[in-house]
């Protein structure tokens, strides 16, 4: 039996930052020696809000580096770009033929950025998380890594998978396989710097809430000396008074790669002067190695091209197969 398969992606809006990896790439490092692992830019998506066009395709790229600069090995994960592959916005539409619209009415994800947008709300956004179904069932991964906030949306991609196996399947014969989510726990919810609690984000307008992957260590340092704390002297996990304390001492115990109850005995007695220095060096050398990688991949972006070519070809066998077993079951005549 071959190892079972997983399934994740991000936006490439941007670049990525720490919520990012410590949340979700990191882990993937860790679940590519276990898992038959397909990882994609979901370019598609980038595009549910406003974009810049220039800079799409380059920043689609630089997230591919970004996940190998982090880890992420071509030989061992299949690394791809979503919009290389149609079956994804095939298989999109087919889905938005059999789901109902109350499914989509009570995503909670929506309705949040729906509110940024105003009357400039597309229906791409509305309709995002079906294509998010077609991305993870076009593969049949046995597991999604996600974090808690996605939990809704993979229990919609196995809404619409059973819907589509009830119609059109039998209970002997699935058309597709019902994947389970993979929450992932330290780490899952890195908090933004300026708040403590929401999450950190690309999309927030500050950047001083955020520490992205390719910070210069000055500029790591400039917002950690900024970010939000309490006049609180010791420091502790779990105060529910205290989100920011709580936050940056979990960071500190990500990147050392020390448990909890050490991190809890050696700050306790801190102040926010004594931390933070200590916070800054610790993430400074943590993140040093990416950004040293990052720049040797896109100094020449031959071999970035090579990997998303074998990706998308990779990626390509199992998707289309997929497509062509759905289309079969929805009463399409094969290709002639």
């Amino acid at each position: 039996m071959g190892k079972r398969r997983i399934l994740s992606g991000i936006q490439p809006t941007g670049a990525l930052h720490l919520g990012n990896y410590l949340g979700a790439i990191r882990n993937w490092v860790r679940l590519q020696e276990e898992y038959d692992s397909f990882l994609f830019m979901a370019d598609l998506h980038a595009i549910t809000v406003p974009h810049d066009p220039t800079r799409l395709a380059e920043d689609t790229q630089n997230v591919a580096a970004t996940y190998i600069a982090c880890g992420i090995d071509p030989d061992k994960a299949t690394i791809f770009v979503q919009s290389h592959l149609s079956a994804h916005s095939e298989l999109a539409w087919l889905f938005n033929c059999i789901t109902p619209l109350n499914w989509l009415e009570r995503m909670i994800q929506f309705k949040e950025k729906a509110v940024k947008q105003g009357e400039n709300v597309s229906i791409g956004l509305f309709a995002y998380p079906v294509l998010q179904a077609a991305d993870i069932l076009l593969y049949e991964p046995d597991l999604v890594p996600v974090g808690e906030d996605q939990k809704q949306h993979i229990e919609l991609t196995r809404d619409i998978a059973t819907r589509l196996n009830f119609q059109y399947g039998s209970e002997d014969a699935p058309v597709l396989k019902v994947p389970e989510p993979l929450i992932q726990a330290a780490g899952a919810r890195v908090m933004s710097l300026t708040d403590g609690t929401k999450k950190m984000s690309k999309s927030d307008p500050s950047e001083l809430s955020r520490i992205d992957l390719l910070d210069s260590p000055e500029l790591i340092q400039k917002k950690i000396k900024r970010c939000k704390t309490d006049p609180v002297r010791g420091l502790a996990f779990g105060d529910p008074d205290r989100p920011e304390c709580n936050n940056l001492l979990t960071l500190y115990m990500l990147l050392s790669g020390q448990t909890q109850e050490a991190v809890a005995t050696t700050c306790a007695d801190m102040g926010w002067g004594q931390f933070k220095p200590l916070l800054t060096e610790t993430m400074v050398e943590a993140l040093r190695p990416i950004r040293d990688t990052f720049g040797e991949l896109t100094a020449d972006r031959t071999y970035l091209e090579s990997v998303l070519k074998q990706g998308r070809d990779k990626a390509a066998a199992i998707a289309n197969p997929t497509l062509a077993k759905v289309k079969a079951a929805l009463g399409y005549s094969p290709l002639p």
